[in-house]
């Protein structure tokens, strides 16, 4: 299902979502972390970077609902090697 987006963000307001979150990784949750930010944003707006996050796999919420960073590129360039094949 497709929800209505009013304000698309912009590209200074997910970095710096990205930031914040890299920096407190799972100390807190969605609420208290939008109120954390250094500038305001909207919260409409924030939730659809928080959305945007998740579906990319850059972010992860805990039973506890703390959001930690778990975007890893080095990670992934280990294991995309072209020696490993997928079966």
């Amino acid at each position: 299902m497709k929800t209505q987006i009013s304000q698309y963000p912009r590209l200074d307001e997910v970095l710096m979502v990205e930031e914040i979150i890299r920096e407190h990784s799972g100390e807190f949750k969605k609420r208290r972390l939008w109120e954390s930010l250094p500038e305001k944003v909207a919260y409409q707006t924030y939730c659809t970077i928080i959305d945007y996050l998740s579906g990319s796999q850059k972010i992860a919420v805990d039973k506890e609902r703390k959001i930690g960073w778990t975007y890893n590129p080095k990670l992934v360039k280990k294991y995309l090697k072209p020696e490993l094949i997928v079966r």
